[in-house]
């Protein structure tokens, strides 16, 4: 079946033409989105919008990197961005320490714990963000990157994750690491964090997206401008009232926003389609 259509023409025209239409509708936005960064206001609020770049591209760009309603929205991006590598290395390393102690050690009611850790999972930040806000806030943890990171790095679905794939090592490989003497975390540092990297890498993509998107729980904890994340400051340029909005800075800051994430995939994207189809796993 595959070779009939890997011989039909139409069939490869067809799906070509299909993803370039898909690729396009996808696109088309973020482009609009590039050129109303390098135009003027008079050209955005004035339709109809350009479909050629301006030239005020370093301009805007200069002015959204070094201004913002609250703080320079290049601090807002460092915000997120520790933020962001925080919960993901936090969730991947917590992760893999519970799926290791479930899988590998012998103690009473260990599926009974782990079915625990996974009926978090009904229970978001949203659920549960009442009595989190008042654990930070009695910790003093406001307005600090522990307090945007230390509740969101728990991660029942990595938990799951690592757990499934720990399960489909052989028993050989653990019964030779102890008789060659393998303390129970040199077997999991030399053996299966190797063995792991390509599941590593894809979680790490995701969940670094799922720190740097988060909104709600930022908001609530940081009443310090200086501990503003990106998606926050992108909702603070929005006038209220009779305010007019700088479409070009908006625009702009919102493209270095969705820059990092993307950088992220770029560099880590062989690895993380390797660690989601990878036929060993």
């Amino acid at each position: 079946m595959s070779s009939m259509v890997e011989r039909n023409g139409v069939g490869t025209v067809i799906s070509h033409v299909g993803l370039i239409i898909g690729i396009a509708i996808v696109c088309f936005p973020i482009y609009l989105a590039i050129i109303a960064s390098t135009v003027e206001q008079q050209d955005i609020v004035s339709p109809p919008l350009p479909l050629l770049p301006g030239g005020h591209f370093i301009e805007n760009y200069k002015e959204a990197l070094l201004s913002g309603v609250n703080i320079p929205v290049w601090r807002m991006l460092l915000n997120s961005t520790i933020m962001a590598m925080g919960i993901a290395i936090g969730k991947i390393v917590i992760s893999l320490l519970s799926a290791f102690a479930i899988v590998y050690f012998k103690f009473p009611l260990r599926t009974f714990f782990f079915w625990m850790i996974f009926l978090t999972l009904m229970l978001p930040v949203e659920v549960r963000i009442v009595p989190t806000f008042e654990v930070i806030a009695n910790f003093g943890m406001l307005n600090s990157y522990t307090g945007l990171i230390l509740p969101l790095i728990a991660s029942a679905t990595a938990t799951f994750l690592f757990r499934q794939f720990f399960m489909t090592v052989p028993d050989e490989i653990a019964e030779a690491a102890r008789v060659d003497g393998a303390k129970p975390m040199r077997f999991f540092i030399d053996i299966l964090l190797p063995m792991s990297r390509t599941n590593i890498a894809a979680l790490f993509v995701i969940l670094f997206i799922y720190g740097w998107n988060q909104y709600l729980w930022p908001l609530l904890i940081t009443t310090d401008p200086e501990m503003n994340t990106i998606v926050m400051g992108i909702k603070q340029m929005f006038p209220s009232g009779d305010d007019l909005a700088n479409w070009p800075v908006i625009m702009a800051t919102a493209i270095l926003a969705m820059l990092p994430p993307v950088l992220v995939v770029v560099l880590m994207q062989n690895l993380f389609i390797k660690g989601l189809v990878d036929a060993e796993k």
